[in-house]
């Protein structure tokens, strides 16, 4: 059984059709890639398989559960993570509170003890602290600029930050829509290279958009 699979996916904005019969699967372990021309649907896929979009007919099967109706929180907690083509982050706050921004979905204390920070809540998030400096931050290359405001940081720095985010969240899945996209040659290398690395030492399942080839 595929790990994730769209069956006849149909998505339509008005008059305009972005998906028409979209159908794949993807077996765990695997590092799938979706290639096509820009305004050819493929954000639209990822979008239907996060939860932002719902389609308008056809399923999608995460590890046999239909989760074509799941909210995007809840396809979190299934531990399907995700960038974006255009940065999404938070860009007034530092490197290193955008990456635990990410793994808020697997803390277990209570709203009430996180707000005082106190007790269980303290000690979890300096838990969870010490994980993404080891195991991301570090993997990364991060440690220099983990204290710097995102918004002030290279291009390409900005797209690592962001896996870092998605890497947070432990995924089962992980979705990259375009990540080289606008770097230049070394920012590709250096990011091509970060992938490739945390998809084996992670034993990720990876599906990757991108439409230029020569990445």
């Amino acid at each position: 059984m595929a790990l994730l699979t769209l069956e006849d996916l149909h998505l339509s904005f008005g008059g305009v059709a972005a998906l028409a019969g979209v159908s794949l699967e993807v077996d765990a372990g695997d590092f799938f890639a979706i290639i096509g021309p820009n305004g050819a649907g493929k954000t639209s896929i990822f979008n239907c398989i996060s939860g932002i979009y719902r389609p308008n007919r056809g399923r999608i099967l995460f590890n046999g559960q239909d989760i074509t109706a799941l909210r995007p929180h809840r396809r979190a907690v299934l531990r399907i993570a995700r960038t974006f083509q255009n940065i999404a982050l938070f860009k007034g706050m530092t490197v290193l509170d955008n990456v635990k921004i990410g793994r808020h979905i697997l803390l277990r204390s209570g709203a009430l003890a996180c707000g005082f920070y106190y007790g269980k809540a303290a000690r979890e998030e300096l838990a969870h602290r010490a994980t993404i400096e080891r195991e991301i931050i570090d993997l990364l290359e991060l440690q220099d600029i983990r204290h710097k405001v995102v918004g002030t940081l290279p291009y390409g720095l900005q797209k690592r930050v962001e896996l870092a985010r998605a890497l947070a969240l432990e995924p089962v899945v992980l979705l990259l829509d375009e990540p080289t996209a606008g770097m230049n040659a070394e920012e590709t290398e250096d990011m091509v290279r970060f992938i490739l690395y945390v998809k084996h030492s992670k034993r990720l399942t990876v599906v990757m958009i991108e439409h230029d080839m020569g990445s």
